[in-house]
């Protein structure tokens, strides 16, 4: 019988090296439309490099990549239509220091989407009230804390109206009492219906949030499934002393 699931995100032996590292081999995932993932394993297994290469900020070597049925290639047709259609938030904010909260939000519609201005922001304050910042619009990047400064790149991203939501460890360069809010922001965010994937080691956010939960190692995908069986039943000796250390720190 045919698959007919709708996958929004479909990686099939994808392989990447940096010089002779092999920093990704023979990925093999797919995610379904709407479904929330949570990808979690140490430093250095890969975690950033595989939703980099999901909207072309890193380059694979082999393999195949599919976003929102569109194949990823050196096309950059490819490359736009798919950054169109999955929005991603990463560790540091990259906000423009020289322009408002607002302005942030707008730029990117305005410019790419061609939506004229006061489209544009009442889009963009829409998003911003949604991440509860609506009162910080007019002010400048510098004048927020960091758990604010990342809500504002939530909203950012959110005004592309992207069908697929990438987060790349977005609260691993804020103060403890400030990760809190922006998880909080993300938790609201899963009524949306969109897709999201999250590499994260807040592991109560995943157990709170996630449909499913991807635990990588060494470059490789070494266990997949929901967070009862990931968290409570793991099948394999490396997820074991994974987690036994991060949960006890």
């Amino acid at each position: 019988m045919q698959d007919e699931t709708k996958y929004a995100i479909t990686m099939e032996n994808v392989n990447k090296w940096y010089g002779k590292h092999h920093v990704l081999k023979d990925i093999n995932i797919r995610i379904k439309d709407q479904e929330k993932v949570v990808i979690c394993g140490p430093s250095g297994s890969g975690k950033s490099t595989l939703i980099r290469c999901i909207n072309g900020l890193e380059e694979h070597q082999e393999g195949k990549i599919v976003v929102d049925d569109i194949e990823l290639c050196d096309e950059l047709n490819s490359l736009d239509q798919v950054r169109g259609n999955a929005g991603m938030v990463f560790q540091s904010f990259n906000l423009f220091p020289h322009m408002t909260i607002l302005e942030n939000c707008t730029l990117a519609p305005i410019h790419v989407k061609g939506m004229k201005k006061h489209e544009a922001e009442e889009l963009a304050m829409n998003f911003i009230s949604r991440v509860q910042i609506a009162d910080q619009a007019h002010k400048y990047p510098t004048q927020l804390s960091g758990g604010q400064q990342q809500r504002v790149a939530i909203a950012r991203a959110l005004c592309m109206q992207p069908r697929i939501m990438l987060f790349d460890e977005p609260t691993s360069a804020l103060d403890p009492e400030m990760v809190k809010e922006v998880l909080d922001t993300m938790i609201e965010l899963t009524d949306l219906g969109m897709t999201m994937l999250c590499v994260t080691h807040e592991m109560g956010f995943a157990k709170q949030v996630a449909d499913r939960v991807v635990f990588m190692d060494n470059g490789s995908i070494i266990e997949s499934g929901t967070p009862i069986e990931v968290f409570e039943t793991p099948r394999t000796d490396r997820l074991k002393l994974f987690l036994s250390q991060i949960l006890h720190n």
